[in-house]
């Protein structure tokens, strides 16, 4: 990989390529065919689409601090969750007097609380602007603030991942309350409107999907920007050698902390575009287990590949799709033996598979013939 080069031509042809097959083709699948078409796509395909793109977002934000800094985050599912609680403080304020109380400020968890007010830290959701400010800062911060402490300490390794997985339990702890004012176990979720569109109407729901492959597009290529610049060497170098690139004079603390608040800030994009999806969002979100899969999609498709974090985001989420609905209780199973499968078989995952048996494939060229000498 060379500095400086975002992508090769065969990358660009194939970055478009896909882009024009997500973007068009899709739409057009789902819009232009007639129902009986073996082409067309269903409108309850739409959302699951745009659900897997949410999913490759996050993966690449991990992929970024994992496989380019080596900073195993098993917290991510925090900042997905905190993007996704944002979203939906906006669309619980657009609900108004459509909700089942009727109540044109407090959302209906609320007043079935007998809360008499707003809290102070919803004011300003009932604006879009706001609301997206608020999707990045948050996480964000969090992280900002987090990585500050924890690489300053210079806390690596296990010891950092443990710490990320206590953070995101703790969250968990925090949201499942009553009285913190963000709907308790329940959550949030019978939305009525996004931005002005009626957030169950299939033309919005095609937004969103179109939305959510734009934002993969350009996560990804930002992505790409940071790994192939100088930035880039120095976290390939530290997540090798972090005390020879210290030694060298440069600032490993600042270094991660520029990378993690980045994936944070990816990570809850992603999750305020899943929840209109999806409809709902709840504490589950910062489920541990909800964080150390997403680790498992990134070594599934290949950590360090960026390509391979999209890939098996996918491959396990279609995957759980299918055996939730199939087999239900193979999921886990499954799940636990693709994680032990990828450690001892294929490590380097998928995309490290495909480039080996491309390298295997190779013909060796055969050794030059030597010129024979005049007079032999």
């Amino acid at each position: 990989m060379a500095t400086g080069s975002l992508l090769t031509r065969t990358g660009w042809i194939a970055f478009l390529a896909i882009g024009f097959a997500l973007i068009v083709l899709v739409p057009l699948a789902n819009m232009a065919t007639s129902t009986g078409s073996f082409v067309h796509l269903p409108n309850y395909l739409v959302p699951l689409l745009g659900k897997y793109a949410c999913y490759a977002i996050l993966a690449l934000s991990l992929d970024l601090v994992w496989g380019f800094a080596g900073i195993l985050s098993l917290g991510h599912g925090a900042f997905f969750a905190l993007g996704g609680y944002c979203m939906g403080m906006y669309l619980m304020r657009q609900i108004g007097t459509r909700g089942v109380y009727g109540n044109p400020v407090l959302p209906d968890f609320m007043v079935f609380l007998n809360w008499k007010e707003l809290p102070w830290f919803w004011h300003g959701f009932d604006s879009f602007p706001f609301a997206l400010l608020m999707v990045f800062l948050v996480p964000g911060v969090l992280a900002f603030v987090f990585g500050w402490f924890a690489f300053r300490s210079r806390v690596s390794g296990v010891y950092l991942s443990i710490i990320t997985q206590a953070l995101t339990y703790a969250l968990l702890l925090a949201f499942f309350r009553n009285d913190m004012g963000f709907g308790g176990n329940n959550g949030m979720t019978d939305y009525k409107e996004i931005v002005g569109f009626d957030v169950q109407a299939p033309s919005t729901r095609m937004g969103l999907y179109v939305l959510s492959v734009l934002l993969l597009g350009v996560c990804f290529l930002l992505c790409r920007f940071i790994v192939t610049s100088k930035l880039g060497r120095v976290l390939l170098a530290l997540r090798d050698a972090e005390s020879r690139v210290r030694f060298l004079g440069y600032s490993t603390t600042y270094a991660k902390l520029f990378a993690f608040t980045v994936s944070a800030m990816m990570a809850g994009a992603a999750g305020a575009l899943y929840v209109p999806q999806v409809g709902i969002i709840n504490p589950s979100e910062f489920s541990p287990a909800n964080s150390i899969e997403i680790a498992i999609w990134v070594a599934v498709g290949g950590r360090g590949t960026l390509v391979g974090a999209l890939l098996g985001a996918v491959i396990v989420n279609v995957a759980k799709t299918w055996l939730t609905g199939a087999l239900p209780d193979a999921w886990l199973f499954f799940l636990g033996a693709l994680f032990i499968a990828v450690t001892l078989a294929f490590p380097k995952g998928v995309v490290g598979l495909a480039r080996d048996f491309m390298q295997r494939r190779k013909k060796p060229e055969p050794p030059p013939v030597p010129a024979v000498a005049a007079g032999e």
